[in-house]
């Protein structure tokens, strides 16, 4: 097992996998640091609050992605909550696609963030991206349905991205590809 990476084989599996039931609760807690954020920020004009969640969380994205997202801290808090569960393998290079986005999205949320301290005019870009983020881990934690997986599947079949040899799985075999 390798320290720098994401996802890992499984036997039977032929492309690196990801446990499922970590992400979602993953997802779970996101939703949940990004909800005090929303409330705080758009609801009781506590806008300092904003460039520090979105921090952790593209801090959180940045190890994920280029170092190992077992090392991330939502995943170590939910591996934690899910320990006693059976892990259920699920694709790895969808999620890494997924997990890009909500870097790119935590990424300018902070740095439109840093601004809307001290002008209210950063106000509605932030308030949709954060919006956004919120809708893309309400599906991920309520159904299971990974809206940045899809999208993923969607780049390929539109040839904006190459698929891989392996078509790996989404949850509930929900976006599934033919293998070349």
């Amino acid at each position: 097992m390798s320290i720098i990476s994401f996802g890992e084989y499984i036997e039977g599996m032929n492309y690196k996998v990801v446990d499922e039931r970590r992400w979602r609760a993953s997802a779970g807690i996101m939703l949940l640091l990004g909800l005090i954020a929303f409330i705080n920020g758009f609801i009781l004009q506590k806008y300092i609050v904003i460039p520090y969640v979105a921090g952790f969380l593209m801090l959180n994205f940045i190890i994920g992605i280029f170092i190992n997202p077992k090392f991330s801290p939502t995943m170590l808090i939910a591996s934690i909550i899910v320990r006693k569960q059976s892990p259920l393998p699920i694709g790895a290079v969808q999620k890494r696609f997924a997990w890009s986005l909500g870097l790119a999205l935590s990424a300018v949320i902070f740095a439109l963030s840093l601004f809307l301290i001290n002008d209210v005019s950063f106000f509605e870009p932030v308030c949709m991206l954060c919006l956004i983020c919120l809708v893309l881990l309400y599906f991920e934690t309520a159904f299971g349905i990974c809206i940045g997986c899809k999208l993923y599947h969607l780049a390929i079949r539109i040839k904006l991205i190459k698929q891989p040899e392996e078509a790996p799985n989404c949850m509930g075999d929900a976006c599934e590809v033919e293998p070349k």
